[in-house]
């Protein structure tokens, strides 16, 4: 892929961009397999799934700069100045034709960008995610909600510009500090969510739920977890880290009891109503499978017994020394581990010796990058 912000030395974010993509996907297979080491011995290492080189990112994260009446979408440099990156090649064209009229509403409902230095103004960040049928989220990260009468003034001018923008919120975030977003949303449209249709199931994102950045990788792993669980076809199964549901709703079966577990209660909600939708709709065991809102590791260590499937799909730090004893000790006869860190996934599945990794696949989710998604599948030693 070539890019304009790379060979001008402006965005250096796609540090492999010089590497072909196949020696990329090569390289970062063998990373994966150095990381795991003997851990992984025995193991069958599936083919990588690839992704496509460019339009592959369906959420972008977009710090504005500049002023209100000209304002920057994209990054800051090392001074704090707005780097506008409005043609970056990794976004698909419903995305990146969103870009120039929201950046134009920026100025039409009088948006103040935050200045790092001076600590002074409202809008931080822009966040906008795409669904596979082309349908908008829009959240405006803010300082306050200064703006919020404006941002509801102006809204139906921006709807008029971008017909498919499904939902829009402020996100409100005070604090001088390296995230890129609060605790605190406020919805601007009626609809909450942002349907993703996945094969045959949709689920629904609300602003504060994560969904992975590359939707289509997302889908192949997706069915990689599927069959895995349907190989193994459990009586009962949990999905740990659950967020919007998209693994626990994968192992809906006739007769199978199924549980996601998660911190966030907006992702909850999402994978509630998909929950209902699916037992409205009539599918098999979609009415008996529960979500609930708590910690992950808290939840299993309080628990009296284990299923017979553990899904995991932790943050980047894992799911540390205590769940990964838990599930070791526990009776669980097979662990799906999803996992966008190699280092992280090596510790734990070192201090889990009784499961062990039967297949691993290596999906890249995000190329031009070192980054890795890998899918394992672990079951007990006899």
């Amino acid at each position: 892929m070539q890019c304009d912000y790379f060979d001008a030395g402006v965005c250096r974010s796609c540090a492999l961009l010089e590497t072909p993509y196949a020696r990329q996907l090569v390289d970062k297979d063998d990373a994966v397999r150095r990381a795991l080491g003997v851990t992984a011995d025995g193991a069958r290492w599936l083919p990588p799934v690839a992704s496509p080189e460019a339009g592959f990112r369906t959420k972008a994260k977009m710090v504005v700069g500049g002023t209100t009446a000209a304002p920057t979408l994209g990054i800051l440099d090392a001074a704090g100045s707005g780097v506008d990156l409005q043609g970056c090649g990794l976004y698909p064209e419903e995305l990146a034709s969103a870009f120039a009229p929201v950046a134009a509403f920026v100025t039409r409902a009088a948006l103040e960008p935050y200045d790092l230095a001076t600590r002074r103004g409202e809008l931080k960040n822009v966040i906008l995610t795409v669904s596979p049928d082309g349908e908008l989220m829009v959240r405006f990260v803010m300082r306050s909600t200064e703006a919020l009468a404006r941002l509801r003034k102006h809204l139906p001018w921006l709807r008029e510009q971008l017909p498919t923008l499904a939902v829009a919120s402020l996100n409100v975030l005070p604090e001088h500090k390296a995230v890129v977003e609060g605790e605190r949303e406020i919805l601007l449209t009626e609809q909450e969510s942002l349907p993703m249709r996945l094969d045959d199931l949709t689920l629904h994102l609300r602003p504060q739920s994560f969904f992975q950045t590359n939707t289509g990788v997302a889908l192949e792993l997706y069915r990689q977890a599927r069959g895995w669980i349907d190989e193994a076809s459990p009586v009962d199964v949990w999905d740990l880290y659950c967020g919007v549901g998209g693994f626990a709703l994968q192992a809906l079966a006739p007769g199978r009891d199924v549980l996601g577990v998660e911190v966030s209660e907006q992702a909850i909600a999402s994978a509630s109503l998909t929950r209902d939708e699916l037992a409205a709709a009539g599918v098999p065991g979609a009415a008996e499978a529960r979500f609930l809102a708590a910690d992950a590791t808290s939840f299993a260590l309080a628990a009296q017994r284990a299923p017979e499937l553990v899904v995991v799909n932790p943050p980047r730090r894992g799911i540390g020394p205590a769940l990964a004893a838990w599930l070791d000790r526990s009776d669980a006869r097979t662990v799906v581990y999803s996992s966008c860190h190699p280092g992280s996934l090596a510790r734990d599945l070192a201090a889990m010796p009784r499961l062990r990794p039967v297949e691993i696949r290596v999906m890249d989710m995000f190329p031009h990058t070192t980054h890795a998604e890998t899918a394992v599948l672990l079951t007990r030693g006899s």
